[in-house]
């Protein structure tokens, strides 16, 4: 088993099977969406013609949706996926949350809660599509004034119980809608089902993956990811690796691989962010150069699957800079090109 390859195949990051943004989110179940502007970027380059008005058009048409919510972080989620992911993650997510909130000495009465949640989803109603600074206005409007930090709790709970979800998609700030509004009701899945569903997606695109891996990334409880794991039934198997086991799906990709390519990484991307053991493609004494220990990522580069380098992704020109291996700006020209060429959309 090459597990490197097989990673870069089955998070699309090679040879793409998709054309469409919406979906690659939706074939990855979840992807992070920490930073607002290179979200775009980390789905882009998993299509086959990566292209930044394609995934405005579908963000904008509530297609593609981003929300808090797994360990209380941003994602992207696929419009047809929202309402089981928000059954099956949200619990964990709010007491997360809460905790979060306990930690900042916050405490937020039911009864605040309940009132203000009403006046954000009325302002959201009202215009369609609000920013922050239009729920700060309407707060005003009925005479409520909170800092930042606590109304950002508040549009969280919001988001985590399905009263909000992401507006039309502006180039540098985070926008809002009713979700009632922007999508459509969905067949439920009872929670085996979802469970079921959701570990399937994981697996098929962030293969091999190991159990620990699983926990990280969806923030559930490790009987469930077990159980998960255990619904797929023959679907899936076990192989080890350097003495770890590794889980992988039998639809599982192994062809398609070509050498000689550099990607240029956005941070928090699946790839590294998507596992809690990233040392098969990141050695651990360059960990540093690609996150820190306050889960701050940054921009990487990768040859073969192999991370080596920092890349500027907001500079005019291609500003690379390599921690191991032999390469030049130069070698890199083609993959910065082609995000150049995006960002110009």
């Amino acid at each position: 088993m090459n597990p490197v390859t097989i990673r870069l195949l089955n998070q699309q990051l090679i040879a793409s099977q998709f054309s469409d943004p919406a979906e690659v989110v939706s074939y990855m179940g979840a992807m992070q969406a920490q930073e607002y502007r290179m979200m775009r970027w980390a789905v882009a380059m998993r299509t086959r013609k990566p292209s930044h008005k394609a995934f405005k058009k579908a963000f904008d048409e509530g297609r593609i949706i981003r929300l808090h919510l797994m360990r209380g972080t941003w994602q992207l989620v696929s419009a047809q996926d929202y309402w089981p992911l928000i059954e099956l993650f949200s619990p964990k997510a709010i007491a997360v949350t809460k905790g979060w909130m306990s930690s900042n000495r916050i405490t937020i009465p039911d009864e605040e809660q309940i009132r203000v949640m009403d006046i954000l989803a009325q302002a959201a109603s009202d215009k369609g599509s609000v920013t922050k600074e239009d729920f700060v206005q309407a707060l005003a409007e009925k005479d409520i004034r909170m800092d930042d930090h606590r109304l950002s709790y508040h549009i969280r709970m919001a988001e985590m119980t399905g009263v909000l979800c992401s507006g039309d998609l502006l180039p540098m700030k985070a926008t809002y809608a009713l979700t009632a509004d922007k999508i459509k009701s969905s067949t439920r899945m009872d929670r085996d089902e979802s469970l079921m569903y959701f570990t399937h997606k994981y697996f098929q695109s962030r293969q091999p993956a190991t159990l620990e891996d699983f926990v990280w990334w969806s923030g559930l409880n490790i009987s469930d990811c077990r159980k998960g794991i255990e619904l797929l039934g023959d679907f899936i198997h076990l192989e080890k690796w350097k003495c770890m086991d590794f889980y992988l799906t039998d639809d599982c990709r192994t062809r398609g691989f070509r050498k000689g390519r550099f990607l240029l990484i956005p941070p928090y991307d699946e790839y590294l962010i998507g596992y809690k053991s990233r040392d098969i493609v990141l050695p651990a004494e360059h960990t540093h150069r690609a996150h820190n220990n306050s889960g701050i990522f940054q921009p990487i580069i990768a040859y073969d699957g192999i991370i080596c380098g920092n890349w500027a992704p907001f500079k005019k020109d291609c500003q690379v800079e390599f921690f191991s291996g032999e390469y030049s700006a130069e070698e890199v020209m083609e993959a910065w090109k082609t995000y150049h060429s995006l960002r110009s959309q």
